[in-house]
């Protein structure tokens, strides 16, 4: 686990850090609070360490911006301060501070104020939950296999790719990647309500069997969206809705459910989309073997503009290696 260490004054930002690193845990060091949050929004480190009182953007503003960009995955905050009086604490409490720490340090109240942050950040089961819960559905078919964490790695390879593209999306952060890894795995969860003569037939789907297999991202829609009404923070939710309901959209708006075209449909859906034609392309079927890589490959150059978009086709062929390893690492 890394923790973000942000204190502007040297002797004690260094004691700090050894005493951090002398318990076990890997450290991110800021000299100040503008410092230390853009090493959280790039590093995203589950506990901070931040000093009251810093020139520019002092703890309290730190906490604030932590907690109003944070999303669904929460940042345990300990506030370093000489302050006793209730008011200030109080202030900081509001501000988003989880803890208190004060000067100088000592290694064991260190020890302790740690592991009562780590129990929160350990109590928070979303990733572990989402995961089971994706399984669930793809256990109703047991051909899929390892197809849910190559889906994730898939989409998450991409993303990062994007990122660093010479014009990435708007959207991309690392909040987005984060993300896209956690629920990815939920889009296929609407097949939960696909009846089994349909969804593990041998055979080809007549018109019929296909138009209810299609109500699968209706039905995922309409879970996960009335999840995330319940609780308007989970970004996450909201993009895992999202991914359920389009993953089948095409880019020249030849897809289902809505027949969505461009970038109509969300960025997240276009890359899993990608995503999860690969992985059905290179692994075994009833209906098929499996495909090559340089096959897998082809198709999707064939579908560029059309099936895909073109941006993240781009962005395939410059981590295609990275594919070639995630699908060795969880061979069947």
């Amino acid at each position: 686990m890394k923790i973000l260490i942000v204190e502007d004054e040297l002797v004690s930002r260094k004691k700090l850090e050894r005493l951090v690193n002398n318990l076990g845990y890997e450290t991110l060091v800021a000299a100040d609070g503008e410092e230390g949050l853009n090493l959280w929004r790039t590093e995203r480190p589950r506990i901070v360490i931040t000093d009251w009182i810093m020139p520019n953007l002092d703890g309290i503003e730190l906490c604030k911006q932590i907690r109003n960009s944070e999303g669904s995955q929460y940042t345990y905050i300990i506030m370093v301060t000489s302050k006793n009086d209730t008011h200030d604490l109080v202030e900081s409490l509001e501000a988003g501070a989880d803890d208190f720490l004060s000067k100088p340090y000592i290694k064991e109240e260190l020890a302790v104020r740690i592991r009562a942050g780590r129990r929160i950040v350990d109590f928070e089961s979303r990733d572990t939950v989402i995961f089971a819960i994706s399984k669930l559905a793809e256990s109703r078919d047991p051909e899929t296999g390892y197809h849910l964490e190559r889906i994730r790695h898939y989409s998450q390879v991409l993303a990062k790719t994007l990122a660093k593209s010479d014009n990435p999306p708007p959207e991309i952060d690392a909040l987005f990647i984060d993300n896209l890894f956690l629920t990815s795995p939920l889009h296929d969860i609407g097949k939960i309500g696909i009846p089994d003569y349909i969804l593990v037939k041998p055979t080809r789907l007549d018109d019929a069997e296909f138009a209810i297999m299609k109500t699968h991202t209706i039905i995922g829609y309409n879970t996960l969206n009335a999840a995330a009404e319940r609780d308007v923070r989970a970004e996450y939710l909201k993009m895992s809705a999202s991914i359920a309901l389009s993953h089948h959209e095409k880019y020249d708006g030849t897809g289902y459910p809505e027949g969505l075209k461009g970038e109509e449909i969300p960025l997240c859906a276009r890359i899993v989309a990608l995503a999860d034609v690969y992985d059905a392309l290179v692994s075994k079927r009833v209906y098929k073997e499996a495909y090559s890589h340089a096959m897998a490959k082809s198709i999707i150059l064939e579908g560029r503009g059309t099936h895909f978009d073109p941006m993240i086709v781009d962005a395939f062929l410059q981590c295609e290696s990275t594919f070639i390893e995630i699908t060795n690492r969880f061979k069947e």
